[in-house]
């Protein structure tokens, strides 16, 4: 089958295609014929120096999938072939997204949303898991809280807008003015233009702040958060401030998981959320769109045609 590897850790240009033999399901676990791959920033970060990821013989890149059981291994009584399926599977072990096919332990992946296609599909599981983990799990976000989400129009933030609101917050956006309509559109009630205005001169009193830029920006947002106050930082552990009395600051890193995929996908199907696959492009291209991801002014996801 055809797969996207890493020849050797660098530059987008060491992400080739090559023929590599199909793998075949286990124990509890199913086959995918991978009809879109998702791309994200984890992808692109350890294709520079492998990180921190249990990497197989030969790296094989990314974890977002959408597509359809082709066979099922002993012990697997929910999912049959020619399911339509979609999910995270095995993160952050390595599961070779960008394949033709991959093998996945079943409760990694779940029901693909019917009014979703695959390409959407594929742009829904590693960053909408990390909304949903990152607001629902670990901060809980309770109807009429104010909820700040940075890099609102990114893979991430544009569905933290709508899961957030579909919690029933009040939602406050960070974004380049360009994509204001769009964070808008997504369910937004208010958009701060980071380039033009400084977010912690203007906001007080806020109960969550979602940060997926790390740095300064999780420094500052500790200012406008308010006593019981909740900041969910996203990059790294190195990314978490000393918070003051008051506050908590915690850093959520994904975890593939059955049932937030189904609290995902039930939330598409009542019309409370829809993931925006700006930029599609053919497998054999996963160099370009990682070189447009790396530019870091992608709206949504980045999602790549298998097949």
């Amino acid at each position: 089958m055809r797969a996207m590897v890493v020849e050797r850790w660098g530059g987008p240009e060491n992400l080739v295609e090559r023929n590599v033999e199909r793998p075949e399901p286990g124990l509890n676990e199913v086959l995918v014929r991978v009809r879109a791959a998702g791309v994200n920033p984890v992808d692109w970060k350890t294709r520079t120096s492998g990180a921190l990821i249990d990497w197989g013989a030969v790296p094989a890149v990314g974890w977002d999938v959408s597509g359809t059981v082709e066979a099922v291994g002993p012990g697997v009584g929910h999912l049959h072939p020619g399911d339509e399926v979609f999910g995270m599977p095995l993160f952050p072990r390595q599961a070779g997204g960008y394949a033709e096919y991959v093998v996945a332990p079943a409760r990694h992946l779940a029901p693909k949303p019917a009014s979703l296609t695959h390409v959407e599909a594929a742009a829904l599981p590693l960053a909408g898991l990390t909304a949903w983990q990152a607001l629902v799990d670990a901060a809980d976000v309770r109807p009429g809280e104010r909820v700040l989400v940075h890099a609102a129009a990114g893979g991430v933030g544009h569905l933290a807008v709508q899961i957030a609101k579909a919690r029933g917050a009040y939602v406050i956006g960070t974004a380049s003015a360009a994509k204001h309509a769009l964070v808008r559109e997504l369910g937004a009630d208010e958009v701060i233009d980071y380039r033009e205005v400084r977010f912690d001169d203007v906001l007080r009193d806020v109960d969550v702040v979602l940060d997926g830029i790390g740095g300064e920006t999780a420094e500052r947002s500790l200012k406008v958060l308010r006593p019981g106050g909740r900041l969910i930082t996203l990059p790294g552990p190195d990314d978490v401030p000393a918070a003051p009395d008051g506050v908590r600051a915690a850093w959520v890193m994904v975890e593939p998981d059955h049932l937030g995929l189904r609290e995902l996908a039930a939330l598409v199907e009542r019309g409370e959320l829809r993931p925006v696959a700006d930029t599609v492009l053919p497998l054999a291209e996963a160099a370009k769109a990682h070189a447009i991801g790396e530019e870091g002014r992608t709206t949504g996801k980045i999602v790549l045609t298998v097949s």
